[in-house]
């Protein structure tokens, strides 16, 4: 006999100690004696198997239809994911009471098969039986936002709505759903602010948008758990504010609140946004010296942000650490590779991948078409193209397309962009024509990019790109009466250009610099610099290319300009604050300009240091007067 079936009819063997009875078990009755040990023995089954033994003894003692006991089963079956051994019970059940429906439907939205707990609730209501608050705030969180203002008037009818957890699972509901004004509306009502509902409300605020009124009710907080923190800090990540993100966490870690991987996670992706390597040091060994387990996400995001930091060696190390690498590890290595321009290595990564039988997503295809078009690869970039559908089923994304125009603008084919363009089976948005009319503006096919550019005006499609990258070619041709009129326009549509800026870590703190920026403390220093550099680029054969400079003004006023482009001013920076030979690492937000380009060319041939610049579209890597890129980006 088994130790559960031994143990269920041994009766006589009791005590008090474990079963909590109000009586002991000399005069206790022998089958209450066998219902209190069985539901015990329930509630401390760890397996199916252990589950199964308890039921067949149950059978054996005469107790299968004992509603307590059929339901603790029911419920527990659900938590070890055997749904169909707790629907046999529960249709087995005669005349199930509000309880049993409960948990049979709390089962399945656990398991998340929300339909089918809608049905359950639906049935229910057929066979007369009212919900209470725990029903309601089970088959909540099966329900998207119609379903879910249906079950609010429901809530409302049953007198049910007042309760906190009822109306926390509706606020959710809203908060997931969008509706930013009923979830703020149920929230400013309740007498009782769970940190759940208050949870759920900053997380409706960041999911669209509004970071700020987020951390207003962050803010209010007394105690918040990671959870609250987590939302808070994934807010400003995913909506590009990593500095603001990073300084929470470090206020996350000054009140002892102990990070998990969420947190890890978003804080790794804010440092790769603003290439804070330092930081992103130290949460690597925060994550090994910390009981943070070295997940596939873990080592993916390790690897990203090494990646867009600057460290292709580090990223590389992590990626070769990673046990039973998924599509996302292969694919973040590879856009890794692409963006540092290693196209070859990235096709190689690639063939390994799908070698070991791992099926490329459409995210892959972006690195892999980026890699070409960074190499200049037009051949591979076509057959990668069309392989995608023909090969492996992927129907190309906006992205893909947005790959393929600037592989062939960028190379030359600027009618076969065109083409292509014209031939989308998806809409073209104002990106891909900026792609191609950048591509005119580079090869000088003025007259293409000005048909475009009428194109992009006349469909409501331009954006602030639009107008400079015409203004643009309208300069490269000497016409400063076009030149004037796109920028009238440009005012009139109330669009103003991106300002450049850089950044640079030193000492673990990330410095900015916008052009012409005299705000840093440093400043004094840094255009002594700078004169300095002029000097010795000057001695060097440098000539600054005035001609980009897309202004109708005198000479030396444009090689005013071009001197304090904010690259230049962070290289400076980097040259004053750093010891002779070690790297500077630049994040730019915007193309690096030709000038620039060929000034830190010469600056890594001058000053003998490795000069990193990762720019809006991909990582330059300059040393002894070469860039990775060949000139070529």
């Amino acid at each position: 006999m088994s130790s559960t079936a031994h143990f269920l009819t041994t009766t006589t063997q009791t005590t008090t100690h474990n079963c909590s009875l109000p009586f002991t078990p000399t005069t206790a009755p022998k089958h209450l004696l066998r219902t209190e040990r069985a539901v015990v023995l329930i509630d401390k089954s760890k397996t199916i198997n252990q589950l199964l033994q308890i039921h067949a003894a149950l059978v054996r003692n005469g107790l299968e239809h004992h509603p307590i006991l059929n339901f603790k089963l029911l419920r527990s079956y659900s938590s070890l994911g055997h749904l169909d051994y707790s629907r046999t019970l529960f249709h087995r059940t005669h005349d199930p009471s509000v309880f049993f429906w409960t948990a049979i439907i709390h089962g399945h939205t656990f398991h998340g098969l929300h339909q089918q707990a809608l049905l359950l609730y639906s049935q229910m209501l057929t066979h007369g039986v009212e919900p209470n608050a725990f029903t309601f705030s089970s088959i909540l969180k099966a329900c998207s936002i119609e379903p879910g203002r249906a079950l609010h008037s429901q809530a409302l009818k049953f007198r049910l709505d007042s309760d906190v957890y009822v109306r926390t699972a509706l606020l959710c509901v809203y908060a997931k759903g969008g509706d930013v004004v009923s979830a703020r509306r149920l929230f400013d009502t309740m007498p009782e602010k769970t940190l759940v509902s208050l949870t759920a409300m900053i997380t409706c605020y960041t999911k669209h948008g509004d970071v700020d009124g987020a951390r207003l009710l962050f803010d209010g907080l007394k105690v918040g758990d990671v959870v609250c923190w987590n939302v808070m800090i994934d807010g400003y990540t995913q909506h590009g504010r990593p500095n603001e993100s990073i300084d929470l966490f470090r206020q996350l870690m000054s009140a002892k609140v102990r990070p998990d991987e969420v947190t890890i996670l978003s804080v790794l992706s804010a440092c790769g946004q603003l290439g804070a390597l330092g930081l992103g040091r130290w949460l690597h060994s925060y994550i090994k010296n910390n009981g943070i387990p070295f997940s596939v996400s873990v080592g993916s995001a390790l690897v990203d942000m090494y990646s867009k930091c600057g460290s292709l060696e580090d990223a590389r190390l992590v990626f070769d650490r990673i046990i039973s690498k998924d599509v996302v590890a292969w694919n973040t290595m590879i856009v890794g590779y692409s963006m540092h321009g290693l196209s070859q290595v990235a096709l190689e990564l690639f063939s390994r991948m799908c070698a070991l039988a791992i099926h490329p997503t459409d995210i892959t295809f972006i690195g892999i078409l980026r890699a070409c078009s960074h190499g200049g690869l037009v051949v591979e970039g076509r057959a990668f193209f069309h392989s995608m559908k023909d090969k492996y089923g992927i129907e190309p994304r906006i992205e893909h397309y947005g790959c393929m125009v600037d592989l062939l603008g960028r190379a030359g084919f600027l009618d076969e962009a065109y083409e292509l363009v014209q031939n989308m089976e998806i809409e073209p948005d104002s990106i891909i024509w900026g792609t191609l009319l950048g591509a005119c503006r580079l090869h000088g096919n003025n007259t293409l990019g000005e048909n475009i550019a009428e194109f992009v005006f006349a469909n409501g499609l331009a954006n602030a790109g639009t107008y400079i990258l015409l203004a643009n070619i309208y300069a490269a041709a000497g016409n400063w009466n076009g030149v004037a009129k796109i920028r009238r326009m440009m005012k009139d549509s109330g669009l103003q250009k991106e300002p450049g800026c850089s950044s640079i870590e030193v000492h673990n703190k990330v410095h900015e610099f916008f052009a012409g920026d005299m705000k840093h403390p440093k400043s004094k220093e840094i255009y002594l610099m700078l004169k300095e550099m002029n000097g010795c680029l000057k001695a060097h054969g440098y000539t600054p290319q005035t001609d980009i400079v897309f202004q109708d003004i005198g000479e030396s006023e444009k090689e005013k300009i071009l001197g304090v482009h904010s690259e230049k001013l962070a290289i400076a920076f980097g040259l004053i604050t750093t010891r002779p030979g070690t790297p500077i690492k630049i994040i730019k937000n915007l193309r690096v300009c030709t000038d620039c380009h060929t000034v830190t060319k010469l600056i890594s041939k001058i000053t003998g240091r490795k000069i990193i610049v990762r720019d809006r579209n991909r990582f330059h890597h300059f040393v002894d007067g070469s860039c990775s890129c060949g000139d070529y980006w």
